[in-house]
């Protein structure tokens, strides 16, 4: 189905390319294993004041999320687990709490990937930079040391607390997995794709046993500007991965 007849087929769905782009965000999630069953969660901003937001349906697994499946929320509406086709309670907690409260965060996508939620399971859960992936995310991460169990409200407002510095785009979520945040699907699920690989060589860089070289905090720093300014990278990105879906006669964009 063309971009044009996918409009065409939901005239009255608000945020159609929006829509568009979480979905395919969703099939390659799945496609590359980071998805967790009919877990997880990825939500995105509408609005201005960033409180109106889609997110995906409740436990319905991420190979088959349509653009029309995506639900449209009210992180302000507080009967919003009361309503029919309600949003799965822990979603609600977590992606609710950020979008009231973190505003500058437009994309939400927490996953239970393997290499981050390894990361996260470590005494030290910190990303050093010994590579270029792992220097992208130099100073723009924070580890959250406090897990308290399922993300409903309580625990959704804590981490969204934590999530107030613009600058901080990765929350390790020790013993969970990763949220990542961003300004748009592309800008964050790139992200996500190079925070799993950079995690996935750190922990394979420890089970060889033998010692890091660490980049200077001065490259590192260099590495990770140079990447944030890097023109179009990841608009590209969700460009490609939505042609291969279109290319392979996807329903994503349905």
């Amino acid at each position: 189905m063309t971009q044009t007849a996918s409009i065409a087929a939901h005239p009255n769905m608000s945020h159609w390319q929006e829509r568009v782009d979480l979905a395919a965000a969703f099939r390659w999630t799945e496609r590359l294993n980071f998805h967790e069953a009919v877990a997880n969660h990825f939500s995105l901003a509408v609005n201005e004041d960033g409180t109106r937001f889609l997110m995906n349906p409740n436990q319905m697994h991420f190979r088959r999320i349509k653009a029309s499946d995506l639900l449209l929320l009210d992180a302000n509406d507080p009967d919003t687990l009361e309503m029919p086709g309600a949003p799965d309670p822990t979603a609600w907690g977590l992606h609710g709490a950020i979008h009231r409260r973190c505003p500058h965060h437009r994309c939400a996508m927490h996953v239970h990937s393997i290499h981050a939620t390894v990361l996260a399971s470590l005494a030290d859960s910190t990303l050093p930079p010994i590579d270029q992936n792992t220097a992208t995310f130099f100073n723009r991460y924070v580890v959250d040391e406090h897990f308290g169990g399922l993300a409903f409200e309580d625990e959704g407002e804590r981490c969204a607390a934590a999530l107030q510095d613009p600058s901080k785009k990765v929350m390790i979520m020790g013993n969970h997995g990763v949220m990542v945040l961003g300004d748009s699907v592309a800008d964050t699920f790139n992200r996500l794709y190079y925070f799993e690989r950079a995690a996935e060589t750190y922990i394979r860089a420890l089970q060889t046993g033998r010692p890091l070289r660490v980049l200077s905090d001065e490259i590192a720093e260099k590495t990770a500007s140079e990447i944030e300014t890097y023109p179009g990278q990841a608009e590209r990105h969700m460009a490609e991965l939505k042609a291969i879906l279109d290319e392979e006669g996807s329903d994503y964009a349905r």
